[in-house]
């Protein structure tokens, strides 16, 4: 179990998951009517927003992706306590994620609705499966937690002079690099390929499936 763990935590696997994350939230802002994929407290405030003004058509645009977040960590955890694989379960997880969106490809916007719940469902899959990189508690599809994580850690190295704090800090705001790279290649795929640009961030998602087969095998190698 030990190795499946290190499987799940490299580096690499982070920046590919960031990658995903912020491609898959601009994907859904830019390209499927301003609804997040990932940052569901924004899709709260404007389910609250539309149902203060009666306007519940726009308000349903807002609630069926949060429900869907919610069903996407459900069954990740789903996944974990069945455990019926020869594979990790966070590979099952990740495979999982992208060919749902692989289907929002095909998706026409008269069913934005459907895309955006989907695509939301794969980013509750990802945030309840991924929990940690090198052994630190991060988030790879929304950037508060690790603006909070990072600054604090670069804070407490000013004040201790303690270097790990300092790598921590760093790697934190690494993660919230590369979230925004995503959104960036996002945006320039969208304006390529509109609603074929998911597609992209589904690639991503496959690389990494790949990804943690060679690290499971690196880290065999080092044990031995």
């Amino acid at each position: 179990m030990k190795k499946n763990i290190q499987v799940s935590e490299s580096m690499e696997l982070g920046i590919m998951l960031a990658l995903s994350g912020g491609f898959m939230d601009a994907y859904s802002y830019l390209e499927r009517g301003k609804v997040f994929a990932n940052a569901q407290t924004g899709n709260m405030l404007l389910l609250g927003v539309h149902l203060s003004e009666g306007d519940f058509s726009l308000a349903i645009r807002y609630l069926f992706p949060i429900l869907a977040f919610g069903i996407g960590i459900a069954l990740a955890d789903c996944i974990r306590m069945k455990g019926i694989s020869r594979l990790h379960w966070r590979q099952i997880s990740v495979l999982i994620e992208a060919f749902v969106l692989l289907g929002v490809s095909f998706l026409p916007q008269s069913l934005n609705l459907v895309a955006n719940s989907l695509t939301s469902l794969a980013c509750g899959i990802q945030v309840e499966s991924f929990r940690k990189i090198h052994g630190n508690g991060v988030a790879t599809t929304m950037c508060i937690g690790n603006l909070r994580s990072g600054t604090e850690n670069l804070c407490t190295y000013v004040h201790t002079k303690n270097r790990q704090h300092l790598h921590n800090g760093l790697f934190y705001y690494g993660i919230i690099f590369f979230f925004v790279l995503g959104a960036v290649i996002g945006n320039h795929l969208i304006l390529l390929f509109a609603e074929k640009a998911i597609l992209g961030s589904s690639i991503i998602l496959i690389a990494a499936f790949f990804l943690m087969f060679i690290d499971h095998e690196k880290e065999s190698v080092h044990k031995h």
